[in-house]
């Protein structure tokens, strides 16, 4: 047997309450008159009196921020001076010659078309190479296993 298999022998009595704020009695806990005392008052709780808030004297941001970050852009010059022929472009290896930090991974990695490229290279398909990039590459003999945007 368990503590809600449990039955009394008498019910229990109604408690007798006062007025709408419970067992309370006499004004029910809302004070004497105002704007609180009344049935359906609602204060907003930034209200502080009429004196200005602490949020009316923070500055204003000005502009959009966008919710969806940009990903990580790494550009085609960097490539050429960080890694030698024939080298193969990934995530891992971008982290390790510091071109991405490995905190940023998750936002996405983007090869960017400024520079020259005369080393082949080989790109992963976890990169996102933008079209410029994609045909410097293969011209140079290079390979894009990449997804294009």
């Amino acid at each position: 047997m368990q503590n809600h298999d449990l039955q009394l022998s008498q019910p229990r009595k109604k408690r007798k309450i006062i007025g709408r704020g419970g067992k309370k009695g006499t004004y029910s806990g809302k004070g004497n008159k105002g704007q609180k005392a009344r049935s359906g008052a609602h204060v907003n709780p930034l209200f502080e009196g009429g004196r200005s808030t602490l949020i009316d004297h923070m500055k204003k941001k000005r502009g959009f921020t966008s919710r969806k970050p940009k990903r990580n852009l790494v550009q085609l010059a960097d490539l050429e001076k960080k890694f030698e022929t024939g080298a193969n472009i990934n995530v891992e290896t971008l982290v390790v010659a510091k071109l991405v930090a490995k905190k940023n991974i998750p936002l996405g990695i983007k090869i960017l078309g400024n520079g020259k490229i005369t080393k082949k290279f080989v790109v992963a398909k976890e990169i996102f190479v933008s079209d410029g990039v994609k045909k410097m590459i293969v011209e140079a003999g290079g390979e894009v296993i990449g997804r294009e945007e």
